[in-house]
């Protein structure tokens, strides 16, 4: 019995992955149709326009995407680094606060999008970012959004200011020249000097 269009586009694709429309394309004549009917029999979830997971099962349940493959298609597999404001307070400087927020450095998208049930914040900073996170560039990323955090500025300030000796001051002056807001590089240029 040969096998519906369908059916091919989904023996083509892996549990629990991500997948952008176009990366689809060579394995279906009708793309689109074949999306809709995969939609529609429960198969594969829509999670934004031109994007689609295939669904992975474990005993509890379907399992949702990974946060990293979703804005990897999202972004087309560009250069990001993601992370939630709630690492701030592995610095070790008594910050508690947390935060219902995934940030996404990249060099494509700034906004909010909503991806699946969702919601992730796009930012393309100026200054660039680094290809991973240190706890020095965190100190620094801390300082620059320090205006839109629930903690009391005055007290991280302080609490970076006694603490300065845990970190390499070296890098942290580096990531200040780097990827500091004017006010982090005033800030770090006068607490290292």
């Amino acid at each position: 019995m040969k096998a519906r269009n369908f059916e091919t586009l989904y023996s083509h694709m892996d549990f629990g992955k991500v997948y952008r429309r176009e990366d689809l394309l060579p394995f279906s004549h009708a793309i689109d149709r074949d999306l809709s009917t995969l939609k529609s029999k429960g198969m594969l979830e829509k999670l934004s326009g031109g994007i689609y997971y295939k669904p992975k099962f474990s005993r509890f349940g379907k399992l949702p995407p990974s946060d990293e493959e979703l804005v990897a298609a999202f972004l087309g597999r560009g250069k990001f680094l993601l992370y939630s404001w709630n690492q701030y307070n592995s610095l070790g400087l008594g910050l508690t606060q947390l935060y219902n927020k995934l940030v996404i450095y990249n060099l494509k998208r700034h906004g909010l999008f909503k991806l699946g049930n969702k919601v992730y914040d796009f930012r393309r900073p100026n200054s660039g970012f680094p290809n991973a996170f240190t706890p020095e560039f965190l100190l620094v990323d801390l300082l620059n959004n320090l205006d839109e955090l629930a903690e009391d500025p005055a007290f991280v300030k302080k609490q970076i200011k006694n603490n300065l000796d845990r970190f390499d001051v070296d890098k942290v002056k580096e990531h200040a020249l780097t990827y500091g807001k004017v006010a982090t590089k005033h800030f770090f240029n006068k607490a290292l000097n």
